[in-house]
């Protein structure tokens, strides 16, 4: 039987980027203070006694490194939870997971397969719930990814344009919001078949209406690259796209950051990715292991940018 009542969202939540759309500069300026202390070895060890639940459908990397020694470092503790492992995984509902896990925890972050799911858990959740990455949206990558842009570009984002080529995905999705919450020119060059939802493209040019910026969807890489400050890619195949592989490889051939498409866009353009690529495809040797990236400075910023979100949503 399903349950009788449904709970409203809590404010603290972080299930799309935009849900930080009123607070992402002061969480990027708090991001880099956290991240000179944790260089200088200051301690900042402001939650002792609180937890975090990490619930994990998804393999990873970096949102399971990230996350967990955030609240380590906060002074907190964090519990990493298979769906495999547990009872979510032989039948109980996610209503009641929720509920039970509120009773334990301070904060959820749960990495989820589908968007229905994660909001079905933070509806049921009396505690903040952090999206660490469902089909919709990837929010927490963007903060990490702001905050590397933040850094190269001195604090200031007007008058710089961010272009993204690949899949119209989850990461694509918060991007774009993200680009447009803040005021960076975004451009994104898909395939026809895998834009970005239309509705996700409505909502960023409302944003970035806001800040005086634009948002424009293209076909063409090379058109994309165009007057770029940095370019964006992720992997062609996302997890639970395997069984598409053989007409995704077909669709994103030329979708790819090389030397040729940084020399299209502007000087001192740098490339990024979230990780992990698949080198070769997506993006190049010559351009992940050369000096026209930030790529390595991404992936160290998701700690930051994990920890001034959770010092967001338990403050």
């Amino acid at each position: 039987m399903a349950p009788s009542a449904t709970p409203a969202r809590k404010e603290r939540d972080v299930i799309s980027i935009a849900d930080l759309s009123s607070n992402i500069e002061t969480l990027l300026k708090r991001a880099a203070e956290l991240k000179e202390l944790r260089r200088l070895r200051k301690p900042h060890r402001n939650f002792e006694g609180r937890a975090m639940a990490m619930i994990f459908e998804k393999p990873s990397t970096r949102t399971r490194s990230s996350f967990e020694l955030a609240m380590t470092d906060l002074g907190g503790h964090a519990v990493y939870l298979s769906s495999k492992d547990m009872q979510l995984g032989r039948g109980e509902t996610i209503s009641d997971t929720a509920r039970v896990l509120s009773r334990y925890y301070d904060v959820i972050m749960y990495r989820a397969f589908r968007h229905e799911d994660m909001l079905e858990l933070a509806k049921w959740a009396t505690i903040p719930v952090i999206n660490g990455l469902d089909d919709i949206e990837h929010p927490c990558q963007i903060v990490a990814d702001l905050l590397t842009l933040w850094e190269r570009w001195g604090g200031k984002f007007s008058s710089r344009q961010l272009t993204y080529i690949g899949d119209g995905n989850n990461v694509l999705n918060s991007l774009m919001l993200g680009a447009a919450m803040v005021g960076l020119d975004f451009v994104a060059a898909t395939p026809p078949g895998y834009r970005p939802k239309p509705w996700v493209i409505k909502r960023a040019e409302s944003l970035s209406l806001a800040k005086g910026s634009t948002v424009r969807v293209v076909d063409s890489p090379e058109e994309a690259a165009k007057g770029a400050d940095a370019l964006y890619t992720d992997v062609w195949i996302s997890m639970g796209d395997e069984a598409q592989e053989k007409q995704r490889m077909a669709a994103f051939k030329g979708y790819q950051i090389n030397s040729h498409l940084l020399s299209i866009a502007k000087k001192g353009a740098f490339a990024l990715h979230d990780l992990p690529a698949h080198r070769g495809l997506e993006i190049t040797d010559e351009v992940m292991d050369g000096p026209d990236q930030a790529i390595w400075d991404q992936a160290e910023n998701r700690l930051h940018a994990q920890k001034a979100i959770l010092e967001y949503v338990l403050s």
